[in-house]
């Protein structure tokens, strides 16, 4: 019995993940060695997709790997706190300058600490979040049309829409506990915030007492800092995940000291929130390492690369959206673009997502670029 036959046995459509999932069924991954993955029919290809971003040094870099090796042969997980992620919290405080950090195991959940953080300081219940926008699969900020979703204390904007902001703002602005931004969306295809827009929403956010909110679960990688120090803001608070954990789960929220407090156990009322493995030293001593491997001159140079390989695809009629080292395909049919590039020895996301490492030479990149060039000449995928 094939692994296929046997994955639909027991997972619903074959796997756990719905973003992974392309028809007819997805292949299995076998093994992943720098910029390359094996599936479970020997075929290889680079990997662009590169677990949606969260692999920054692309697979098994040995750093990475010995880093998370030594604090396992330790333990691997604790019912006490450990030094481990002490270190990590002030490494992400000295390159963001945010005073303190809490971690969990995904960016979902750190989302979802975020809004509890929000509305336990500000004592207000609304949030504000933009359509298109993708934030994890919590309730809070999934659309409330979806199957299982109960409508909640959200308010959906268009993004960039000034005048709709405005008069949200004036209309529920005592209610509201924070607005929530990605300042470049993957689901609404990578196309970054306007900074005006972005600059008054910043000051409608003080002018009414509600916090500003920014999701760099993907953005992070982008700038040493995350992507909202390119905009010349300071948030209130940030979610943060995929790159900081070595390839290990991760999830953290930034805040101002003053906004975190109600996480204080010692504070009166305060907010409980715990993680059996949030915290764990293998990932935060991962972590760490991924992170001192990625400093502002490696960051520079996988973006510069990100920014040649667009502007070659764009120069041969490819249209694609991003910045840095974060590219998006707009293609009309996903489906056959994926399948297209992944014969041609590229994985790439479902939605068309390509994610650059540090493990990719050249030679790789000059890979992809020919695929996606020949996948648009062959037809297997129409612009959007």
């Amino acid at each position: 019995m094939s692994v296929v036959e046997r994955a639909r046995r027991v997972l619903p459509g074959g796997n756990t993940r719905t973003t992974l999932f392309v028809p007819p069924h997805p292949p299995y991954a076998v093994r992943g060695e720098g910029a390359i993955v094996t599936d479970h029919t020997g075929h290889r290809v680079i990997d662009c997709n590169n677990n949606y971003t969260s692999l920054i040094h692309g697979h098994a870099r040995p750093e990475v790997l010995e880093a998370a090796f030594e604090a396992a042969r330790s333990g691997t997980a604790f019912g006490l706190p450990t030094a481990s992620e002490v270190a990590l919290a002030e490494h992400v405080r000295d390159r963001t300058g945010i005073e303190q950090w809490r971690f969990c195991n995904s960016g979902t959940e750190a989302v979802l600490m975020l809004l509890r953080a929000a509305r336990a300081y500000t004592g207000r219940e609304l949030i504000v979040r933009f359509e298109g926008s993708y934030h994890g699969t919590g309730d809070a900020v999934v659309s409330p049309g979806a199957p299982g979703v109960v409508p909640g204390s959200v308010l959906v904007l268009p993004q960039n829409d000034l005048p709709a902001l405005r008069a949200a703002m004036r209309d529920h602005g005592d209610r509201v506990a924070a607005v929530l931004i990605d300042l470049m969306p993957n689901r609404a295809g990578l196309t970054p915030a306007d900074p005006a827009y972005v600059a008054e929403l910043d000051a409608l956010t003080r002018q009414h007492g509600a916090l500003l909110a920014v999701d760099e679960v993907i953005t992070f990688r982008l700038h040493e800092g995350g992507l909202h120090q390119r905009y010349g803001i300071r948030p209130d608070l940030v979610s943060v995940g995929k790159v900081i954990g070595g390839g290990f789960p991760v999830g953290a929220v930034g805040g101002r000291a003053e906004v975190l407090s109600p996480f204080d156990p010692q504070t009166p009322d305060g907010v409980s929130w715990g993680g059996t493995f949030s915290a764990n030293p293998v990932t935060m001593s991962a972590g760490l390492t991924a992170l001192r491997l990625f400093g502002p001159a490696e960051i520079a140079e996988l973006n510069r690369r990100g920014d040649e390989l667009r502007s070659r695809l764009r120069d041969a009629g490819v249209a694609v959206r991003g910045s840095g080292s974060l590219l998006r395909l707009m293609a009309a049919d996903t489906t056959k673009l994926w399948w297209s590039l992944y014969e041609r020895g590229v994985l790439a996301g479902t939605n068309g997502l390509l994610a650059l490492s540090t493990a990719m030479t050249p030679a790789h990149l000059d890979h992809i670029a020919d695929a996606v060039i020949a996948t648009l000449r062959s037809g297997s995928a129409e612009h959007r």
